[in-house]
């Protein structure tokens, strides 16, 4: 089983890759100008369009929301990125510079799937998509706390640790999608 799910996370991390890739090729990293705020916004957008349209059965844009989880991996990424590059003041990196450090937060949040995994069983394969959905929307609720309250908190696990979770839960969703395929 573990071997059949990281398969599966890897097949669905190398879409996100390939697209992130393309649209840095044609965008460059202009999402360098983002702050963590608008990164997080950017994601609760995504994120309430699938619960939207998981709600009302129907949609009017045909963009599949696979693609919205697509964002919502890509778009954590990014907000771990800009996480690691906080005191790099440059706006413009080459694909070959940043793909070391999206590598580095995907083997180190796949690694957060595999401990917690092992720990839950694979209790994921029983969820519905749309409880996954709501598991990120409320992620990001906490993110939006965290960086309202400048980062700081009490008790609960960082940021970092919110921005992966939505990552696998992400994951999650598109294997149940059998977008991996």
């Amino acid at each position: 089983m573990k071997t059949q799910t990281i398969s599966e996370y890897n097949q669905v991390i190398h879409f996100c890759k390939e697209l992130f890739k393309k649209k840095t090729i044609d965008y460059g990293t202009s999402w360098r100008i983002l702050r963590l705020p608008s990164i997080t916004d950017q994601i609760f957008i995504k994120a309430q369009r699938i619960r939207s349209i998981q709600e009302k059965d129907t949609q009017k844009i045909s963009d599949p929301i696979a693609d919205e989880f697509v964002g919502i991996i890509n778009y954590s990424l990014i907000a771990l990125m800009q996480i690691s590059l906080k005191d790099d003041p440059r706006l413009e990196l080459s694909y070959e510079e940043i793909e070391s450090i999206y590598d580095h937060w995907v083997d180190a949040t796949r690694g957060l799937l595999e401990n917690k995994n092992h720990d839950y069983g694979e209790a994921w394969r029983d969820m519905r998509v749309a409880s996954m959905t709501d598991i990120i929307l409320m992620k990001l609720f906490r993110v939006k706390q965290i960086e309202d309250n400048q980062g700081k908190t009490i008790v609960s696990e960082g940021i970092e640790a919110n921005y992966q979770d939505m990552i696998n839960y992400a994951v999650f969703c598109l294997i149940k999608l059998e977008y991996h395929v």
